[in-house]
Parts: structure tokens; C-alpha cells; sequence
């Protein structure tokens, strides 16, 4: 493991393991307070952030590492200067690089021109640091993943892919349910089912809201994505139907509810579904810190 760019990348064992290390991490902080004593990380983000940025922030503090923010104000990457010329001059300094960009094809080339670990922070096609939050979070409530029946509701896109990578590396079930015209890449989703075939799992998609039934937790994310300027007006009708309200949760017998924030009430999820008992979005809000404290740990000590 030489860069997290994609849970793609990663075989059953590591990934296994770095939810391991992220569960010990989390238990006994203060055995990795030095872990990154002398190290230092850049943050290149061309998009705001809330979670993304707080959670590596404090979480490389807490490993007795230093990090450095850079943002758009600093001229976006490839613009000001190559990416290449970027990724080099910064290995100079830096001991690992994350990444939250616009496109993939930036982080792929920061991994190819630099000299240090990359971590994908969220591209366009993958969130992978979300995706290890959400299986240690569903770690901490499942003793054997494998036989985790979990459900995607709504829009296909990166925090989707992630997690389709994730549960059939696990050899989990891995329902995906969306409108027409907005599934998950045709690509990754004949990687991910090729993969769930080799570990004993299986990923089904489809447009129909009554195979919710007999999961045990449901996942969305928002209708339009950051960047996205579709009005909510012209998809409304379209994604009504995949609303996940109590209805929902009763019809698939789900225990917990799980959204990578932020959630808007009413449109996606309903207020009581979000704020209710089974709701894990704080606890994957947290467990972020500690996916990531993993990632870093593996990569740099």
C-alpha cells in the first residue's frame, strides 16, 4: 500500500486491517500520539470542506504530525502550474499528500509525479476515506460484515462507488437503488460485482423501491452534488419516490441509517429518520478521524 487513491486498490487483508488498526487507533489514542512525530502532511483542496478538512486536521495533530491547508487562493491545481511540477515540489518538503480535487485524473497524477503518499480526500469518482468510515462504523455495530445486507438510496456517484468497493471486498450484500439515469458508473459497477463474486458477496442494482426490504442499514447521500447547479425543482418528482422516511426504514426492516453529511431534512431523508435512534451519522462523522489516523499510520510509519 503505497497511496490510498481508490478501497478498489486495496485486497480483502488490507482493508481488513486498516479497519482493524483504525478500531485500535480509536480505543487507545494515546499509544499513536508520536506516530507521525517529525512528519509533516500538505492538504490540497480545490473544494470546501467541512468534515474532510477537520477530521485531517486534528487527526494528524493527534499523531503528533503537522499539516499545511492550501486552497484555491493558492491558484487552482494544474492552472497556476503543472500538476506534475506540483507533486514533485511538494515531495520535497512534505511527507504525504491528500487530496480533495474536482477530478480523479488530478489525484492519479499527483500519486505519478510525486514522491510521497497521496490520499484521496474525494474525487469525482471515488470518496474512499468515507467509505472506511462507514465499514468501521458498521464494524462497531456488526461482528461479521460479511454477512452485512446493506442499501444504497438515491444518487450514484463517488461516496457509492466507495462503498460498492468496500462491501464486496468484505463479501458483504450490496443493494443499490436509484432513478433511471443516475446508477453508478457501468465501469465500477462491473468491477465491484467481479470483486463481491471472488469474496462470496453480491451487488444488485435497481430502479425499484420495494427491494429495500431485508437490509439491515440504509445509505443515502443528497440529490445533487457539490458543484452540481441542477435545481432541485427538476429532479424532485424523479427522486421522490427514494426519499428514505420511516416508511422506508419499517419496509426494509433496517436498524440503523447512515448519510456522509450534510443532510438536508425533507428532501433526502426525513427529520426523524436523520436525527432518530438508529441514526449513524455522527458516529461515521467521527470515525473519519480515526479511518483516516489509520490510513496515515500504514503509509507513514
Amino acid at each position: 500500500m503505497n497511496h490510498l487513491l481508490s478501497i478498489k486498490e486495496l485486497s480483502q487483508q488490507e482493508l481488513v486491517e486498516l479497519l482493524s488498526l483504525a478500531k485500535t487507533i480509536k480505543a487507545n489514542p494515546s499509544d499513536y500520539r508520536t506516530a507521525l512525530d517529525g512528519k509533516s502532511v500538505v492538504m490540497l483542496f480545490e473544494k470546501p470542506s467541512l468534515r474532510t478538512r477537520v477530521s485531517f486536521d486534528i487527526g494528524i495533530n493527534k499523531l503528533g504530525g503537522h499539516s499545511v491547508y492550501l486552497d484555491q487562493q493558492n491558484g487552482a491545481l494544474g492552472q497556476r502550474e503543472p500538476v506534475s511540477d506540483f507533486a514533485a515540489n511538494i515531495s520535497c518538503w512534505a511527507d504525504a499528500i491528500v487530496a480533495r480535487t474536482f477530478l480523479h485524473s488530478t489525484v492519479e497524477a499527483l500519486a505519478e509525479h510525486g514522491t510521497v503518499p497521496v490520499i484521496n480526500a474525494l474525487s469525482d469518482m471515488y470518496h474512499p476515506c468515507q467509505g472506511l468510515a462507514d465499514f468501521l462504523t458498521l464494524a462497531e455495530q456488526f461482528d461479521d460484515l460479511s454477512q452485512l445486507k446493506l442499501a444504497y438510496v438515491g444518487d450514484g456517484n463517488n461516496v457509492t462507488h466507495s462503498l460498492m468497493y468496500g462491501a464486496a471486498l468484505l463479501g458483504a450484500t450490496m443493494t443499490v437503488i436509484c432513478p433511471q439515469g443516475h446508477f453508478p458508473d457501468g465501469k465500477v459497477v462491473l468491477e465491484a460485482q467481479k470483486i463481491a463474486a471472488a469474496h462470496g458477496g453480491e451487488l444488485m442494482l435497481t430502479t425499484d423501491v420495494d427491494k429495500i426490504a431485508g437490509h439491515d442499514a440504509i445509505y443515502t447521500d443528497t440529490w445533487i452534488s457539490m458543484g452540481d447547479n441542477t435545481s432541485l425543482d427538476d429532479i424532485n418528482d424523479k427522486f421522490g419516490p427514494y426519499q428514505v422516511n420511516s416508511t422506508m426504514m419499517q419496509k426494509a426492516g433496517a436498524k440503523y441509517f447512515m448519510h456522509c453529511l450534510p443532510a438536508y431534512r425533507g428532501v433526502e431523508v426525513t427529520a426523524d429518520v436523520v436525527d432518530g435512534e438508529g441514526s449513524l451519522i455522527l458516529q461515521q462523522a467521527e470515525n473519519r478521524m480515526h479511518a483516516q489516523n489509520a490510513v496515515l499510520v500504514t503509509l507513514l510509519s
